[in-house]
């Protein structure tokens, strides 16, 4: 790796949400930059003005924060090679295609988009699998600035780029294969591949790491730093992500938005986590900390082949760090949760909601999944399932409830232990076995068929919530012996 000190970027565009596949990137270019101590630029490549809205450029901001991806350079963190949005870089790159310009090595060009689409009509009418390729009408003719004109790059026609791609290896592109790009728009906003290269070699970035479909960009960029007399960073380029048919992910095949997977209630590094393992990998080793990521984190080993998205597979790694407490801290996992419970329109009380969290990590395996489960802890109004309410708050089921209200009430010892000595012994003397009782129970008191243990979510709801719900699930199994009576009776 280069001796110099690292410095990575990620330059996004703000033309939407932040998808995930640019999240893996920003990831390993952090995780590098964290790695060794450098510094992670944050670049926005706005110049597609039709589509950039200041609106997709906060969702970019709030979802970079939220994976906890942090910048040490760029929109609102400041630095020295600022600004850090292109559309405030203009004179930049005009003063840089001035230069190639009068060394050279650019051009003006007058041709109208009228006549190239005319070359390009007759190409493909005599052979329609050509590929045109600007014929360098205006290569060598001395175009007025002041005529109506793009800037092309006088691309040598001679040799081959090689370089040494961190994933790929040596890579070798003949010059023939490239033409005279455009550098600047007769509006002078910058082409994709000259904006890269100016905003890269002024702010020093060392390292360019992104998705292995730029690699069609690196030989021209690599000739525009030649140009300018400016280092060449080196490159890593990353496999893709693609959707289980193999296609290029995309909104088709489900979520790919940040925010769609926050919405959904995945924890930040169990999201960061799955991605990581796309193009990197540890040994067997598939749950990571963000810290252990940092620490681990290198080049090598490195995976060339792209990877299929599977749902599944996040599904289970979320869940692994929702479950420990070393991955997700009852803090964060406080914090990951709430806004998902205020959503359902309950309030919570932030001491209950600390001890009832331990009662659905196992189970739970996203935030989302975790609020439906402990919602019932913090209605003052139970919400009963129909199916649930229906099958066992039964007339027959009536008389027990009432027998376990007494029975909490004279719990003394309030404990998960306590509280399950109280119920073997009322079993032991009504010669009764716990599913007898339990289910009746169970949707009393959460008014589900499905909960947390038993003990446990008696234990947190507490003694007076406890016997009022299980009371009043012996009046709901009573007004239904009621109602089936009355219905007999009719009859």
């Amino acid at each position: 790796m280069s001796a110099s000190p690292v410095r990575v970027r990620f330059a996004p565009s703000p033309t939407g949400y932040l998808h995930i596949g640019g999240v893996r990137t920003a990831l390993f270019n952090w995780l590098w930059a964290r790695k060794t101590g450098g510094v992670f630029v944050l670049r926005i490549e706005d110049t597609d003005q039709e589509r950039s809205t200041d609106e997709s450029r906060n969702v970019i901001f709030d979802s970079m924060k939220w994976l906890g991806l942090d910048w040490d350079e760029g929109p609102g963190a400041g630095g020295s090679f600022g600004p850090y949005t292109q559309m405030e870089r203009l004179a930049l790159y005009k003063e840089y295609a001035e230069k190639l310009i009068s060394e050279g090595k650019a051009y003006r060009c007058t041709c109208t988009k009228e006549e190239l689409d005319g070359q390009r009509a007759a190409l493909k009418a005599k052979d329609p699998k050509a590929q045109f390729v600007y014929p360098g009408t205006c290569r060598d003719a001395k175009r007025s600035a002041s005529d109506k004109h793009v800037v092309r790059f006088a691309s040598p026609r001679e040799g081959a780029i090689t370089y040494k791609d961190l994933v790929f290896g040596a890579v070798t592109t003949p010059n023939s294969a490239q033409q005279d790009f455009v550098l600047l728009r007769s509006d002078g906003v910058p082409l994709y591949n000259f904006g890269a290269v100016v905003d890269d070699a002024s702010m020093k970035i060392t390292l360019v790491a992104r998705g292995r479909d730029h690699m069609v960009n690196t030989p021209p960029q690599i000739m525009l730093y030649e140009a300018l007399g400016a280092p060449v960073p080196e490159f890593a380029h990353l496999p893709m992500l693609l959707a289980p048919s193999g296609e290029k992910l995309s909104k088709r095949h489900g979520a790919v938005g940040v925010d769609e997977f926050r919405n959904a209630g995945f924890s930040p590094v169990g999201l960061l986590n799955y991605l990581v393992r796309f193009g990197w990998s540890s040994g067997d080793e598939e749950i990571f900390s963000l810290q252990a990521m940092i620490e681990k984190f290198d080049w090598s080993p490195r995976n060339k082949s792209d990877g299929k998205w599977d749902t599944k597979k996040l599904a289970a790694i979320n869940h692994e760090h929702l479950k420990q407490e070393r991955l997700t801290p009852l803090a964060k996992y406080i914090e990951g949760v709430t806004p998902m419970l205020a959503a359902r329109g309950v309030k919570v009380d932030a001491e209950k909601l600390a001890r009832a969290v331990p009662t659905v990590r196992e189970r739970a395996r996203t935030f989302l999944e975790a609020a439906e489960s402990l919602d019932f802890y913090f209605r003052e109004t139970l919400e009963y399932e129909p199916k649930a309410d229906a099958k066992f708050l039964v007339a027959s089921a009536a008389a027990g409830l009432r027998e376990l209200a007494d029975v909490i009430e004279s719990v003394a010892d309030w404990s998960v232990a306590g509280i399950e000595a109280a119920f073997t012994k009322y079993l032991e003397a009504k010669q009764l076995h716990i599913k007898d009782v339990a289910q009746p129970a169970r949707v009393a008191l959460t008014g589900r068929s499905v909960s947390p243990g038993l003990y446990e979510s008696i234990e947190v709801l507490g003694k007076a919530v406890t016997v009022a719900r299980l009371r009043e699930g012996a009046t709901r199994a009573a007004a239904r012996e009621d109602a089936q009576a009355g219905g007999a009776s009719a009859g």
